[in-house]
């Protein structure tokens, strides 16, 4: 089903002025928002999807779920909804990475009935292309390759799968027993697509070798997280630092140029369980994080240290900060810097937010 609707939108001034509001707009979803994606591909930075999962209790429990597309234009104060679909309940989402096999934008969602779904996008409407049940437990997260061949998921019981996408095809290439407990974070080395790091609610961070099948234990710390890991991201910058966020509040970044362990580890606490981070498309070294019980952060994470930049009030958010996202943006004009702009969401209350960092430009400063 496909709608047309505007969301409510703050007034919105001057994207140059230092005092200007932070807030462009805010929409409610039809469910419990987790997750947001800025669309990465070219024409087509302006497309901003969510997803949503509910659970109904009762005798017979239910889930369901939804996609909604919206349109995102800060400078003009827009955040308008284009295009919805009704789902399983989705966990996760992923837009397919520029450069990679494929002409145009592709979107993959984890779902919570075992099935991992790939749907196309047009430029107005997305359309599922290939879907397919590789899972009795229900999917949790995913993450592209760099060439957009193949897709690693993890499951709610503590097993991770590759899947490879080949004329609109799925294949679970393998499966493997990766964790004791649920697989909250997967992600693909984007410096080196052979190595997948996996993270879960048994407080492990495992790198794994899928050059072998099933995959190769290439490293696992389970000493340094106090609670689960949930989320991991590659620096895109640096092939050697990889972050992590745990629900114990702790970002952490891990050098990881030894084979057998990472060999360096900092640490900040950001007051809240880390669920999701996300690296600034242009700014080296710039991190959005999710920060379930204490709103969202932007990090700046190196190295030697980490130190938060600029907070997002969880007053803002009246429920669980799951998802965020930095929206790429257009080359600069006029020589007037573009404010960078993040999509939020929390979960309870079905929120979704448009903002702009007060302190940070696209051109990092």
């Amino acid at each position: 089903m496909a709608v047309t609707v505007s969301c409510p939108s703050s007034q919105f001034t001057s994207y140059w002025s230092p005092f200007v509001d932070m807030d462009v707009g805010y929409c409610y979803l039809d469910g419990n928002a987790d997750a947001v994606e800025f669309c990465p591909h070219d024409s087509y930075h302006h497309v901003l999807a969510a997803a949503a999962y509910t659970l109904k209790e009762g005798d017979q429990p239910s889930r369901s779920g939804s996609i909604s597309l919206f349109n995102v234009d800060a400078d003009a104060g827009r955040f308008d909804l284009f295009h919805r679909v009704d789902t399983a309940g989705v966990f996760d989402i992923k837009w397919s990475p520029v450069g990679g096999y494929h002409s145009h934008p592709l979107l993959a969602r984890a779902d919570a009935d075992g099935c991992l779904r790939i749907h196309s996008f047009d430029g107005c409407t997305i359309r599922e292309i290939s879907g397919e049940k590789i899972s009795s437990s229900m999917c949790l997260c995913l993450d592209w390759n760099p060439s957009a061949t193949s897709i690693s998921v993890g499951h709610s019981d503590g097993s991770v799968s590759i899947v490879s996408l080949a004329d609109s095809q799925l294949k679970k290439l393998q499966e493997w027993k990766a964790h004791d407990f649920e697989v909250w974070a997967t992600s693909f080395d984007i410096h080196h697509p052979n190595l997948v790091y996996t993270g879960a609610d048994d407080c492990k961070f495992s790198c794994w070798d899928t050059r072998d099948s099933p995959s190769k234990l290439a490293f696992q710390n389970s000493k340094v997280h106090e609670m689960g890991v949930c989320c991991i991201a590659k620096s895109p910058s640096d092939p050697n630092i990889v972050l992590t966020g745990s629900y114990d509040e702790n970002l952490r970044v891990w050098d990881v140029r030894s084979i057998s362990k990472p060999i360096n580890e900092a640490s900040i606490s950001l007051g809240g369980g880390v669920w999701r981070i996300k690296y600034h498309p242009v700014v080296r070294d710039l991190v959005l994080a999710a920060c379930m019980h204490n709103g969202f952060a932007v990090v700046k994470a190196n190295g030697e240290k980490a130190e938060v930049v600029e907070t997002y009030s969880k007053n803002k958010h009246g429920s669980l900060a799951y998802g965020a996202d930095w929206q790429r943006r257009e080359s600069l004009q006029d020589s007037k810097r573009k404010r960078s702009v993040v999509a939020t969401c929390s979960f309870y209350d079905r929120l979704v937010r448009i903002w702009m960092p007060k302190y940070v430009d696209d051109d990092g400063k």
